[in-house]
């Protein structure tokens, strides 16, 4: 373990670039959960920052064995990691990964016989990055193998979205920058039907047939889906709720249809 300290050191120069979404083929990962959640995926780590007292720790004690097994592991003082921290009260770790690397051929790869469940999600211009960690963390749970995010979208592995996501990120394939008429391209050449979430469909989300493999579309928090995309997608369906209730929070709706979608999926 090598310590740094001077603020002006490369190596937190660079922490402080990866943080701030300036180097694209890297991740930012903090805190304990997350160091931890690193380390169960294959997800490539290239250094490590812990500051002095969580060091000192004897809790934290195999936590840095392993990570100073795989990574270049730097002790600095607490003052220099709230310097590259991104959170108010940082736990004292901080992780430089590479991004995962996208791999169109194994995106999507199941089979019902072998009773995976076959929806695949496409989240067009989502711009929350808490909604977004929250909706992966949701589709890891339920078993959805890849989602796939339009461009213009909040990035998925901005140090937001990666703590909404409780690591769910780190596990779940991505494809990201995906054209929407190219993601509708992508289902009908997989032989998934395309399913949209719509305030004004005339079908509830338990009328569809969900043992059929899925593209399950999602869009904008502010608007939506436009009509001319609605136009192009199979079906449409609806959450029935009160009549004081316009809509739910996006990463409840999604909840919501992808945990009917599996209970159906496996009847």
């Amino acid at each position: 373990m090598d310590k740094i300290t001077s603020r002006d050191n490369q190596k937190l120069k660079f922490a402080r670039k990866v943080r701030d979404g300036k180097i694209k083929d890297r991740i930012f990962i903090e805190g304990l959960r997350l160091a931890g959640e690193t380390l169960k995926s294959e997800i490539s780590i290239g250094e490590v920052f812990a500051a002095e007292e969580f060091a000192a720790d004897k809790n934290n004690s195999k936590l840095i064995e392993k990570l100073s097994s795989k990574a270049a592991f730097f002790i600095i003082s607490d003052k220099l990691l709230r310097s590259i921290s991104e959170t108010k009260n940082p736990q004292g770790i901080i992780l430089i990964c590479e991004k995962p690397a996208f791999n169109k051929d194994i995106f999507f790869q199941f089979s019902a016989k072998q009773n995976n469940f076959p929806v695949v999600l496409l989240l067009h211009e989502i711009n929350n990055p808490n909604n977004l960690g929250a909706i992966f963390r949701t589709a890891e749970a339920v078993g959805v193998k890849g989602i796939m995010m339009t461009k213009n979208s909040a990035d998925a592995f901005s140090p937001k979205a990666l703590r909404a996501s409780m690591g769910s990120v780190l596990r779940v394939a991505v494809w990201e920058n995906v054209e929407f008429e190219k993601a509708l391209e992508w289902a009908d050449e997989n032989k998934l039907k395309t399913i949209c979430a719509d305030i004004n469909a005339d079908k509830s989300y338990t009328e569809i047939d969900w043992k059929k493999p899925a593209l399950l579309i999602f869009g904008s928090e502010a608007h939506g889906l436009t009509a001319e995309e609605r136009s192009k997608v199979d079906e449409g369906l609806y959450i029935p709720m009160s009549e004081n209730v316009e809509s739910l929070n996006l990463a409840v709706a999604c909840g919501v249809i992808l945990f009917e979608a599996k209970r159906r999926f496996f009847i």
